[in-house]
């Protein structure tokens, strides 16, 4: 079905008239501070009528007088804003940054009665039923964020790949300086260092933070003032990453030395 003639059946459900809209409008665009919001009688009739695709304003206008989600109505028009997360997750960037959380999760309710937590298994034949978890990352829940390891970020290389996501717990953010066993249980964290993010192991002394990549990844510590020149944004609790996508490879120089000790085994 079409987005105007969609709105129209709404608004007649609702009782309104065109008139009855654009009045709305007024009152919105004058609570809001701009003229923006306003939604003329003859622009309504162009997009229920017309198909005419209304602009940002004019959308969340409609989804507040009509009471209607405003992710859905973006639906309505073809733009599936729930799905940005996924399909924004096909898209790699060079550089290590803060990223946009889902909107929602699919998580578990209900395990098959013969679900052993002890056994590896696909996870589609142990869970029963999956429910839908509305807003398990946003704006309501503003201790958790996500972060993305850029693609030519290869500093905690192979613990954290280029391309993979991190939850940060934003509420921990001291910098743990020891009490772990091996190099798998020591905390990460991200860190905004003014001109980008870092993110890894860290030690902090008293007025400065120092970086320490992983021994395998070959590069070079890096060191900032506090608390002028770095922040720590959180905990690392999670970790998503894909293995062996092309950005997994090993760098020229690695792909160099092992050719020439398959060379010297020849």
């Amino acid at each position: 079905m079409l987005a105007g003639l969609r709105l129209r059946q709404v608004r007649e459900r609702l009782g309104l008239t065109y008139r009855d809209v654009e009045a709305a409008s007024y009152e919105l665009a004058l609570r809001r501070g701009s003229q923006d919001f306003v939604l003329h009688i003859s622009r309504l009739a162009d997009i229920e009528n017309r198909n005419v695709i209304p602009g940002l304003h004019k959308i969340y206008t409609l989804a507040v007088i009509y009471h209607l989600n405003p992710l859905e109505l973006f639906s309505w028009f073809e733009v599936p804003f729930e799905e940005c997360f996924e399909d924004g997750a096909k898209f790699t960037a060079p550089r290590t940054h803060l990223a946009a959380p889902p909107s929602g999760l699919r998580v578990p309710i209900r395990f098959d009665p013969g679900f052993d937590p002890r056994r590896t298994d696909f996870l589609s034949r142990m869970v029963e039923r999956w429910g839908h978890f509305e807003g398990a990352l946003i704006k309501g829940n503003p201790r958790h964020c996500y972060g993305y390891i850029g693609l030519s970020d290869r500093r905690m290389t192979p613990l954290l790949r280029p391309g993979s996501l991190v939850l940060i717990d934003t509420e921990l953010r001291r910098i743990e300086n020891e009490g772990w066993a091996s190099e798998h249980d020591r905390p990460m964290y991200l860190v905004d260092v003014r001109d980008g993010y870092r993110c890894g192991w860290f030690h902090q002394a008293v007025d400065h933070l120092v970086m320490q990549p992983h021994p395998s990844s070959r590069c070079a510590p890096e060191s900032w003032n506090l608390p002028n020149e770095a922040e720590v944004v959180g905990k690392v609790i999670g970790v998503v990453t894909r293995l062996n996508e092309p950005w997994d490879t090993a760098l020229p120089e690695f792909r160099e030395e092992r050719a020439g000790l398959r060379k010297k085994a020849l």
